[in-house]
This record gives C-alpha cells, structure tokens and sequence, in this order.
C-alpha cells in the first residue's frame, strides 16, 4: 500500500479525512464541539450582521434568527444579551473601537464589525467570561465567517481594549508565571 492518496483506478476521488479533534481543515471548530455559548456568540453575530447591512428592526432580525436550524442549542439568554446589548449601545461600542482602527469605520467589513461590537459588549458586561475567552471566542467567529485575515484585525482591536475595559484582570493576568 503506497503513501499516495490517489484513488485506485475506477474509484472516486476522495478529499483527505479530517482529523477527529474537534477542528475542520481550515482550523475552524466543528458544530458539534461548540458551546452553547459559543453558538449564542455565532447566531448573534448573524443577526448584528443583519442590523449592519440591512438595517432591520431586532425584533424582525430576532424573530429570523430563532428560525434558524439549530438555534434551540444556543445559549438563549446569552444570545439576547448580545443581540439587543449590541443594538442599543451600538454608538458607545463604535466610540471605543474607532480610536484603535487605523481606517474609517466604515470600511470595516460588516462580520469583522458585529465581532468587535461582540467582544467590547463582552468586556464591559459578560465579566463572568474571562478576557482571554471574549477575545479567542471573537477571533474564531472572525475566522469562520469574515475575510482571510480579518481574525489578525479584529485581535489587534480587541487586544488594545483588553486593557482598558478590564484592566485588573489583564494586569493579573500579565504579572502571572
């Protein structure tokens, strides 16, 4: 038996078998090793990116969402925080991320957007979600649904307010072995 993954003659092509560790090829966490936490981050995302380019109410947006298959494994309570937190501080969260953009806010993409207002709404309200967690758990939705690099943007932003939004639990974080 050889080492190459060409099929056998009359056999169809197979991509390679994905790994069971919970990843897909492209680094991104399968649905089923996802929190419902994470989910509720996930179905909030879709929904703020939905108040972003179509400007529709939340409730219209929310009504959709709950729609969605697999909705009933979010963390319902978690997701309308985020949801309506988001929408109703929308001009407060901008306030805090334009300083750290080297662009005008609005060419940032829309998913990359929701996902700051996400870890910023996270930092000042979710202090039962480490910092470390709002930051890995924001640069992992960027990676699933925005641009190729927009995960190394939306760190930077987020990395930068870390510090300002939850400044005891960095500096521990910081001064630890």
């Amino acid at each position: 038996m050889s080492d190459d993954h060409s099929p056998a003659p009359g056999q169809p092509s197979r991509p390679p078998r994905q790994s069971r560790k919970g990843l897909t090829s492209t680094g991104v966490r399968k649905a089923g090793s996802k929190s419902a936490r994470s989910r509720s981050r996930e179905f909030a995302l879709q929904a703020l990116y939905q108040h972003l380019v179509g400007g529709n109410s939340v409730e219209a947006i929310d009504a959709f969402t709950r729609d969605l298959s697999g909705f009933h494994k979010a963390d319902l309570v978690h997701y309308d925080a985020l949801l309506r937190g988001c929408v109703q501080t929308q001009a407060e969260l901008d306030a805090l991320i334009v300083p750290k953009l080297d662009r005008p806010l609005a060419e940032i993409s829309p998913i990359e957007h929701a996902c700051m207002w996400i870890g910023v709404y996270e930092f000042q309200h979710c202090l039962d979600v480490p910092w470390r967690v709002v930051l890995n758990e924001c640069i992992e939705l960027t990676k699933e649904f925005g641009g190729t690099d927009g995960h190394k943007y939306v760190n930077a932003v987020l990395n930068g307010l870390a510090p300002q939004l939850r400044s005891a639990e960095v500096e521990s974080d910081r001064k630890a072995p």
